[in-house]
């Protein structure tokens, strides 16, 4: 499957990677990826309480980014499980330091940032 870039709002670096992830799921989402999570049901399971609608836009769209793949796992009914590219992998490091940051700034907000997978 091939992947398109999205049409950027401008050149700036912090508004391009927000077009990419800057909506209210799919950090959550790459949150997930990162800890292990593949499957559709397993990504619904999650304590933010999303939505089918919204998960399979997102998924969609993170696909078509390029941060993500989804592979065929059952043909009847049709069944995928999704993963991160390279590209996608290579935002740990932005979720870690997001972590790290409400970790020190949000009180009741508490997860060593390096429980992301590596």
């Amino acid at each position: 499957m091939t992947t398109r870039e999205p049409e950027f709002r401008s050149g700036c670096p912090i508004a391009t990677t927000l077009d990419l992830v800057g909506d209210r799921w799919t950090l959550v989402i790459l949150r997930d990826m990162l800890n292990g999570k593949t499957r559709f049901k397993d990504f619904l399971d999650s304590p933010e309480r999303i939505t089918t609608n919204v998960l399979t836009d997102r998924l969609a769209q993170m696909v078509e980014a390029g941060l993500a793949r989804k592979n065929l796992y059952q043909e009847r009914p049709k069944r995928y499980a999704y993963e991160l590219t390279e590209k996608g992998r290579s935002l740990h490091s932005v979720v870690q330091a997001m972590c790290r940051w409400a970790n020190e700034h949000v009180p009741g907000t508490w997860v060593p940032p390096d429980s992301f997978m590596k």
